[in-house]
């Protein structure tokens, strides 16, 4: 033990750790970098698992939670990436595999047929082993000599935490599927220990079986699914037939109910997380910085929706009479390639900004004196001047002025055919007038009779086709 004592018994070390510890060798600068290379990789690949099955989960709260875990694991990429570009690592290497069954042990999890499994890999098998492994280098390297790195493990292991505590709820939710498949499952979570154990743990510090392992799940390649689906809280998916952009631009229309056609506009932005994990997951070769950017954005369109969620839940409104629809998400996603449904996202985004744009739904909350609307549309705003400047680094770049680029997003729009009566003729919706009933409950709710006018507004997307640019989505 040391005997040094420090001026008037003043923490040492600016605090980072005793003297002791400070003196204990630690891992060298190669070994340090080799074990953040494979903690890179790890959240890069669940970054990617997370976007890659997003669309096509259908639970609405595992969507939203797979946005919020995606940007956790974007930002620990990025912060991995400098601090491994800070160690005498030109060329970093960080686009390299670090190791084949490592690469496996992903891939089975990325390519998990149903959502059970999807989450047991991720929640009760991926995240955890990267928890101990991120611990295990914050209780091993010099805390001194490397406390950049020994920071940004502990930044990542508080969201590691978070996303292994809400796993653990998620794998309760689905404790009955899980059981009726046990044994099925746990075979497949013994290919995971298997692929893992062949690696040399996440790490890459334990010893490595020399055995072959075999691959349940991704003897194929993943091949990702663009189709949006819901889960049966949305029975009517296709269903248009409410414009609420024509009922909040009416002057007629009094402000106190467009508070509630408002809180629809944001949860109807489900859509947006789910086209943009197309985008990203259909993009290759971009710098890191390209989908930490677009993650954040896609996870604040995630944010909004739940705003308006929770906005529903304020009113005493069951959000689920509500009809929200994925027509903008399965027409670009289906119709259109990656980067045309990225100049689509930007040329609505131009849209929201004048003043008949997103300072306009916040003046309306104003208008109607609703606290929670008025904030929530102060920061919906606000999200979406960051995220214009997200189009600006990215997409305008590509072209040679902005006004070309908003053209090309403007014709690339222009070829998305939205099926509003072939989905009627087809069965698959009436396009319901949904307003009245929702409206009714609100009325009840507040204890006030309805507005007759108020109450007839029945517009439909059909009867404005001319505006379905600025109508068919809220990025």
């Amino acid at each position: 033990m040391s005997m040094y004592q420090s001026f008037r018994g003043l923490p040492a070390l600016a605090g980072l750790a005793s003297f002791d510890a400070a003196q204990q060798p630690g891992l060298s600068v190669e070994e340090c970098v080799r074990r953040l290379k494979r903690f890179h990789y790890a959240f890069r690949r669940l970054h990617e698992i997370f976007l890659a099955r997003l669309t096509a989960e259908p639970v609405y709260e595992l969507k939203m939670a797979f946005s919020l875990h995606a940007h956790y694991c974007a930002e620990h990429v990025a912060a991995l990436r400098q601090r491994v570009g800070e160690m005498r690592e030109p060329p970093l290497g960080l686009d390299i595999v670090p190791d084949p069954a490592l690469e496996a042990y992903f891939n089975e999890i990325l390519a998990a047929p149903t959502t059970e499994e999807l989450l047991l890999g991720l929640y009760a098998h991926a995240l955890p082993v990267l928890g101990a492994a991120l611990e295990k280098h914050r209780t091993t390297t010099n805390p001194l000599a490397d406390a950049p790195s020994v920071r940004l493990v502990k930044f990542a292991l508080l969201e590691v935490e978070e996303m292994d505590d809400y796993g653990a709820q998620a794998v309760d939710a689905f404790e009955a599927e899980i059981g009726a498949r046990k044994t099925e499952i746990q075979a497949w979570l013994e290919v995971l220990d298997d692929a893992l154990a062949a690696a040399g743990g996440l790490d890459g510090t334990s010893e490595r079986t020399s055995a072959a392992f075999p691959r349940k799940y991704s003897g194929k390649p993943f091949v990702y699914d663009p189709v949006p689906q819901r889960d049966a809280r949305f029975p009517d998916p296709y269903n248009m037939g409410v414009n609420a952009e024509a009922f909040l631009y009416d002057p007629a229309m009094p402000p106190e109910p467009k508070v509630l056609m408002m809180f629809y506009k944001r949860i109807r932005e489900i859509d947006v997380p789910e086209m943009m994990a197309s985008i990203l997951s259909e993009t290759k070769g971009k710098p890191w910085g390209y989908y930490r950017d677009m993650t954040r954005q896609l996870w604040d369109e995630a944010r909004h929706a739940m705003m308006g969620e929770v906005g529903f839940v304020s009113l005493g409104v069951d959000w689920t009479k509500v009809m929200v629809n994925f027509t903008w998400s399965l027409g670009l996603n289906t119709q259109l390639s990656a980067k045309e449904r990225h100049g689509v996202l930007y040329f609505i985004e131009q849209g929201l900004m004048p003043k008949t744009g997103k300072r306009f739904e916040w003046e309306t909350a104003q208008a109607a004196h609703h606290a929670l609307s008025a904030l929530f549309q102060d920061y919906d705003w606000a999200d979406e001047v960051l995220h214009a400047r997200v189009g600006r680094d990215w997409y305008v770049s590509q072209f040679e002025n902005p006004k070309e680029a908003v053209d090309w997003g403007d014709r690339a729009w222009s070829k998305v055919l939205i099926g509003w009566r072939q989905w009627k003729d087809e069965g698959l919706t009436q396009h319901r007038n949904w307003w009245p009933e929702v409206y009714r409950d609100w009325c009840r709710v507040q204890g006030i009779e309805p507005d007759e006018h108020v109450l007839a507004f029945s517009e439909s997307y059909e009867t404005k086709r001319a505006d379905l640019k600025t109508l068919s989505a809220s990025a």
